[in-house]
């Protein structure tokens, strides 16, 4: 599919190691392969909270394109701007990508909350087309922001997959994240001995509730195991500080290990035995989908995207924020090694399933490609 000129504005560090700014970056480089010419428009760090210098320095940026220019703007800051977009859609062909709703993330207060739903519920009307990244995400922009079902467009994100190891032995070890020498929770991965490893992924925010987590296998700590959770300390220091505190009073210091961000998380995921996420809401949970194309068994929220996205099969699933409900499903796999091998091959099963990064970036060329004809929204 060959296509034309597309400007991506998005805010902040492109380079921030999230899922959401992980995805902007592969769609960039997989659209270029497409034949796209990708130009990045980088807006102010301010988003989704932009003082009025961010706002003047984002209409501006955007005020300086041709008229009739492909403008896929990140939700981050497209749903708090409508007023900038509504004055730019009448020249400029936008498309918005919605991650998640901005009104959704934990820990907003009342006020906040409903300014940024009725700010993004504004701001959609202008947009050409809107790029969701799950069928969850487009259920709830139809229900609560009264967009159009016709001008969704569901994008999953890609995933890659880790080369097959032959002669890796039983069905769990057909992925580089799975182990096929592997005979039960705390067999290693490989040569490696020791008990289980869990492995947790996300940002230390409130969302990701890795509080619940802590709480959760403080009520697990008479079985073998090790934490690591992957993600940034910086972007909530509150959160992060308390998620530390946390730890010491349970005691648990010497078994869960914050490693804060990293670059890259494949050997993460290749040194686990099980993934556990107690994310509140997730617009899709890419973690979730590297964890099952790595073969992990997985214990999620029972809510949201990863709902769907995560077969029943693949792991167990607990109530949001009951750590009574999580430390369940824990001991359930840790406790039962075969119940977690038949969890491993149900993980990768569905995770080889998954679309690739260029599958991606195909759907959201075709959804790019319908705004090129004139027209309005």
């Amino acid at each position: 599919m060959t296509g034309g000129r597309l400007v991506f504005a998005i805010p902040g560090d492109l380079a921030t190691p999230s899922g959401g700014y992980g995805y902007d970056r592969r769609l960039m480089v997989e659209l270029e392969g497409l034949g796209w010419q990708v130009e990045h428009l980088a807006l102010p760090g301010g988003f989704p909270q932009p003082s009025a210098k961010d706002l003047e320095t984002a209409e501006a940026a955007l005020a300086a394109l041709p008229d009739g220019s492909i403008v896929l703007v990140d939700g981050l800051a497209f749903g708090a701007m409508p007023q900038v977009a509504a004055r730019q859609a009448e020249r400029l062909r936008l498309v918005a990508l919605v991650h998640h709703p901005l009104c959704l993330e934990t820990g907003l207060d009342a006020a906040v909350q409903a300014r940024l739903e009725a700010s993004e519920r504004m701001a959609l009307a202008s947009a050409r087309a809107v790029v969701v990244t799950s069928a969850a995400t487009a259920d709830t922009l139809i229900a609560e922001f009264s967009v159009p079902r016709a001008r969704l467009t569901v994008a999953l994100p890609g995933t890659d997959k880790p080369e097959r190891h032959d002669g890796a032995g039983t069905g769990t070890g057909e992925g580089s994240g799975c182990r096929g020498t592997k005979t039960g929770p705390g067999s290693g991965s490989g040569d490696r001995a020791g008990p289980p490893r869990i492995l947790s992924i996300g940002t230390l925010i409130a969302r990701k509730d890795h509080a619940t987590l802590v709480d959760g296998l403080t009520l697990v700590a008479d079985l073998a195991w090790q934490c690591r959770i992957v993600g940034s300390k910086s972007a909530d220091p509150q959160t992060s500080a308390a998620l530390e505190r946390q730890i010491a009073a349970r005691g648990l210091a010497g078994r869960i290990d914050l490693a804060g961000s990293l670059p890259d998380v494949s050997t993460e995921y290749r040194g686990a035995d099980l993934f556990v996420l107690a994310s509140r809401y997730e617009g899709y949970g890419m973690v979730f989908a590297e964890a099952m194309a790595n073969g992990l068994p997985i214990v999620s929220c029972a809510e949201g995207a990863p709902r769907d996205l995560i077969p029943a099969e693949a792991g167990r699933r607990f109530a949001p924020s009951d750590a009574d409900d999580l430390a369940a499903a824990l001991r359930a796999l840790l406790t039962d090694p075969p119940a977690l091998a038949r969890a491993a091959s149900a993980s990768l099963a569905a995770g080889r399933a998954l679309p690739s990064w260029r599958q991606t970036a195909e759907t959201v060329a075709g959804a790019l490609a319908g705004v090129t004809m004139d027209g309005a929204p």
